[in-house]
């Protein structure tokens, strides 16, 4: 960390933190290589018979004096299961086998066993901690420190000490520290570390800033609306972080298995051990070598280590979730990321989830006068309402460089549209019944229409209309696509909407099942419906902010567009925060990856566990054989988890 004293100079301190990291490293580090060191030069003194070597207590000294860094941390480790009454555990296990090659004259492959196991779990760590740092890297982006005006003054605090309601600036390049509304006219902002897209996005005057988001440009100043600890990326870093809690079936069933697979092969390690004894005394010509058996029985207990199962299992789901996390998606448990593999029903919301939820404008029919003239006075009337519809007219006006004119008198029609004066001429604009109530005559197709319709009618007479639409994401034709590439199916739109608009939309996306004229009650007894029939496992699509109870009630919730929404964290099992619904396949995909490679390691540890434990009870496999066969088994399949972090999707 670089500082400047009060001459200006430079200087790099290093904080107490960061000098106990560095020590605890050293440590770490420097406890295998110095034993290591113990174990080749003993190995080099036997072999060439070295006259210090010559007395067995010399021999044992210097590889016990290798064995105590290594070995003393498990140990300590085994020594405090046993105090908490955890008997069986890899530490335990370990202290077992190393103390019995001890006793039996085998030092080196005592020393090695404790060598390899704790480089083993060196390496193990790594790749756990490379996971969680993938993980945080995208989402703990907090900074810690914050300018906030105070007596109108910029005064350096801690974002936890800002409050609701105060003003802060921050800087280009910088992170925003806190959710608020931005009070610059305009900026821009890169929104990556939220929803992992590089596009940036543009914010005006009164829109919301969330946490996590990088200045572009130009410094701004947001007034904070929410404390530090219920900001959009502290909820969305809490949701990963917990994620870790809830595990999957394939989680809890190795815990189990662990906990009655543990003692039975500490039970079959001494049965190894004593049943020859027995049979030696029942038949004397059986030749029976205390040594040999014990060799054999600590060789089984090395292998039957159940450490690489345990770590490799939650690590692969972990390492799901953190490949999710750079996608966009957030998980809110390991047990989702199970679930969603079984997933063979989707349903999707239209409106917000399909579709933008903003109108354009897809035709203008004019009837007596130019189509530009037309847009001017719809344009002059509708361009200070704030509803969706007249922001659809602007946009489409400023795209063919249409301009308003100057209106006189406006009034209001509530449920109808508006009335106003355009220079010279009395123009009407809204819908349909607006027209017909002034008995002013509109076209027969425009009653049938699905559209929305904005009529016009200028001194009396029909002028024409706009049709407007909704319109599909841009991903959304391509988001069924993947799903049905996946095997789905049994896909399905729910919407609010008439049925004709539904239907329009549906054979645009290739969607066979389409149900309009829906309420959100409606909708949840559509999905109960679909919930009880035998063998499927729906997953509903939604906004996550008026489809909170159909989302309760699906197999598994996906809320879209769950960027600052509060209601889509809370309500759905799934976050896509990028908004796009081809997302949905991506999150499938990762799920179905994610069990492959924890199914792989399952089968693949305990396959080869088994067939070593053979070997090592019919006395083919030495301790050595036993300590790299249990250390490669984890690192294995701690590689075959990490492995879907780089995976593309």
């Amino acid at each position: 960390m670089e500082t400047k004293c009060q001459c200006g100079c430079a200087h790099t301190h290093t904080s107490p933190q960061s000098k106990e990291k560095e020590q605890s490293m050293i440590r770490k580090i420097g406890a295998p290589v110095l034993s290591g060191i113990f174990l080749i030069t003993g190995i080099i003194f036997q072999h060439q018979q070295w006259v210090g070597f010559s007395h067995p207590v010399a021999e044992f000294c210097w590889f016990l004096l290798g064995f105590l860094p290594v070995g003393l941390p498990v140990m300590r480790e085994a020594w405090e299961g046993i105090l908490r009454k955890d008997w069986f555990n890899e530490f335990s296990l370990m202290a077992l086998a190393s103390l019995g090659a001890f006793y039996i004259g085998e030092y080196p492959e005592a020393l090695a066993v404790m060598l390899l196991y704790t480089l083993g779990e060196m390496l193990q760590d790594k790749a756990v901690n490379q996971a969680t740092r993938n993980i945080r890297g995208l989402l703990d982006v907090r900074p810690e420190r914050v300018d906030v005006y105070r007596e109108n003054t910029l005064r350096t605090v801690s974002p936890r000490d800002v409050n609701v309601g105060e003003t802060i600036e921050v800087k280009p390049g910088e992170r925003v520290p806190l959710d608020g509304t931005l009070q610059n006219p305009q900026a821009v902002f890169d929104t990556s570390a939220l929803t992992g897209e590089s596009m940036p996005r543009n914010v005006s005057a009164g829109g919301d800033v969330l946490a996590g988001m990088i200045v572009s440009g130009q410094a701004v100043r947001i007034l904070v609306t929410k404390p530090y600890d219920h900001s959009t990326l502290a909820r969305i870093l809490n949701l990963v972080q917990d994620a870790a809690e809830r595990k999957a079936p394939a989680e809890l069933f190795i815990r189990r298995f662990a906990r009655i697979y543990t003692p039975i092969v500490v039970l079959l390690a001494v049965l190894i051990v004593a049943l020859p004894a027995l049979v030696a005394a029942v038949h004397p010509g059986f030749d029976y070598v205390f040594n040999d058996w014990l060799y054999r029985g600590l060789v089984f207990l090395v292998i039957s280590c159940p450490c690489a199962l345990i770590i490799s299992i939650p690590l692969g789901y972990f390492g799901g979730i953190g490949a999710a996390s750079r996608m966009g998606i957030l998980f809110k448990g390991s047990n989702y990321l199970d679930a969603i593999t079984r997933v063979n029903a989707i349903v999707f919301d239209k409106t917000g989830t399909l579709t933008t939820g903003s109108f354009r404008v897809t035709s203008i029919q004019a009837a007596g006068l130019p189509e530009d003239e037309l847009l001017r006075l719809v344009l002059s009337v509708e361009k200070k309402s704030t509803h969706p519809v007249a922001q659809a007219v602007a946009r489409f006006a400023a795209e063919r460089g249409v301009e308003p004119l100057e209106v006189t008198t406006l009034n209001e029609l509530a449920g109808y549209g508006l009335e106003a004066e355009v220079g010279s001429r009395k123009v009407l604009v809204g819908n349909i019944r607006l027209l017909k109530d002034r008995k002013i005559s509109v076209p027969g197709e425009l009653t049938d229409c699905v559209a929305t319709v904005v009529v016009c009618a200028v001194d009396g007479r029909y002028a024409g209309c706009l049709l407007l639409s909704d319109t599909l994401k841009e991903d959304a034709t391509d988001a069924i696509k993947k799903l049905k590439a996946l095997k789905i199916d049994n896909i399905q739109m729910l919407s609010g909407d008439k049925q004709e608009i539904v239907d329009i939309f549906a054979a645009e996306l290739g969607i066979d099942k389409a149900y309009g004229d829906l309420l959100p009650e409606d909708k949840a007894v559509h999905l109960e419906q679909l919930n009880s029939a035998p063998d499927v496992s729906v997953a509903f699509v939604g906004d996550g902010m008026n489809d909170a109870p159909v989302l309760a009630l699906s197999d598994v919730g996906i809320a879209m567009g769950g960027l600052g929404s509060d209601a889509a964290i809370e309500s759905a099992d799934v976050v896509i925060q990028t908004d796009q619904p081809s997302r949905v396949a991506t999150a499938i995909s990762i799920g179905r990856a994610t069990r492959r490679i924890v199914m792989q390691n399952i089968i693949g540890a305990i396959t080869v566990k088994i067939l070593v434990l053979i070997a090592g009870a019919f006395g083919f496999a030495t301790l050595w054989a036993a300590v790299f066969a249990d250390v490669g088994v984890a690192l294995l399949v701690v590689l075959n988890s990490v492995r879907i972090l780089g995976k593309k999707f």
